[in-house]
């Protein structure tokens, strides 16, 4: 059976001392950290590893689903989305509009994720076009589909509006189908940020876990 980590908030920030001697050989391992101590946030198996060993490795096997958000106020929630997509081993997340984004939410986790950067929605629907990848939008818009009743596809992006204004039309067009996040409560939407890893978690239930919707 296939293990799967779980949420273990009390561990973040643990971590390691300096590694006895004589040290292993192994090309994966860190000399410095090695010889200090390895305090991130990282799972046990990749303790005193490189980063770039640690991502070659998670290369391996990584989700064939892809993120997309908009970014053309300087998002300060795309942080906390690369971090979450870390935590869900997406391929790529791709940053649509401005370039630059508040990295502090991402607690270092952007080193492991691949991220990639498109000048604007035409750029990125011509990326999507030539990978073969449907788009999914999430918005809460009328006409959307309810996430929690929709087959989602394995291979897929899923796109993503800023807070505030959420999904422009010109993002909406590019989509094959827009889904909502169903809420019972007074507001009318979550944070992006939750709604991307809400998002995620249904697409990790179908086709890590078999759930049917």
């Amino acid at each position: 059976m296939e293990s799967h980590e779980i949420y273990r908030p009390h561990l973040e920030a643990r971590g390691v001392g300096p590694h006895p001697e004589p040290w292993p050989d192994d090309p994966r391992l860190d000399p410095e950290l090695l010889r200090d101590g390895d305090t991130r946030n990282v799972e046990d198996q990749y303790r005193y590893w490189t980063v770039d060993a640690i991502k070659a490795d998670l290369d391996q096997r990584r989700n064939p689903i892809h993120l997309a958000v908009e970014n053309w106020e300087k998002d300060l929630n795309l942080g906390s989305i690369v971090r979450t997509a870390n935590a869900f081993l997406v391929a790529e997340v791709h940053i649509v509009g401005e370039k630059r984004w508040n990295r502090r939410g991402a607690m270092v986790t952007d080193r492991y994720q691949h991220v990639r950067h498109h000048p604007s929605i035409a750029a990125f629907g011509e990326w999507a076009s030539e990978a073969g990848l449907p788009i999914i939008g999430i918005d809460n818009i009328e006409g959307s589909v309810p996430i929690e009743t929709y087959e989602l596809p394995r291979e897929q992006i899923m796109f993503f509006g800023q807070e505030g204004p959420g999904m422009s039309e010109e993002a909406q067009a590019l989509c094959e189908v827009m889904l909502h996040i169903t809420q019972f409560g007074s507001t009318r939407s979550v944070n992006a940020s939750v709604a991307a890893g809400i998002a995620m978690h249904a697409w990790i239930r179908q086709h890590r876990f078999g759930q049917k919707v």
